[in-house]
């Protein structure tokens, strides 16, 4: 709690935060920009590539976050009845999700033009279209980026650190 008051993961501890000082922050989107603006790396400092990538980080704080994580609930429901009803509407919303972001990657490589901090917070959603029971293959622009960004070095690290659960 004293790091995420709404207790939950993703969250992080600096210690070399602003002016040497231990800075936590909580919340996917929120960490995606500290570290970027801390980094200067993936976020650009103004203009249409900021705003870009912000829009395309908002998509998946707002949308493509929740209607997913809407289905991995649903999926889990041991009742028929209760599980119809959040799947259908989930599902048809995760596809809806799915095929806006074929459209905007056929028009360019990354959402927002040059690889991002949107990037990745997406991609931390798209790696689970399995559970989503989503073939990519129906999305091949959403593939081909998938495939791109999997393939990437430190993509691969990232998704090979374990979970700290305390």
């Amino acid at each position: 709690m004293k790091i995420s008051p709404n207790n939950k993961i993703p969250a992080l501890v600096d210690t070399d935060g602003p002016d040497g000082q231990t800075q936590t922050v909580f919340e996917s989107g929120a960490i995606l920009i500290y570290l970027a603006e801390k980094t200067g790396q993936f976020l650009p400092a103004n203009g249409a590539g900021r705003v870009a990538t912000l829009e395309w980080l908002m998509f998946q704080m707002g949308g493509f976050g929740p209607a997913p994580g809407q289905v991995h609930h649903f999926v889990a429901l041991k009742d028929e009845g209760d599980k119809r009803y959040g799947l259908q509407r989930f599902m048809a919303e995760t596809l809806r999700l799915y095929g806006v972001m074929d459209r905007r990657l056929s028009e360019q490589a990354f959402f927002a033009g040059d690889l991002s901090i949107a990037d990745f917070a997406i991609l931390g959603w798209v790696w689970r279209h399995p559970r989503h029971q989503v073939d990519l293959a129906q999305f091949p622009h959403v593939q081909r980026w998938y495939q791109a960004l999997m393939a990437r070095p430190a993509v691969q690290k990232g998704f090979g650190v374990a979970l700290r659960r305390d």
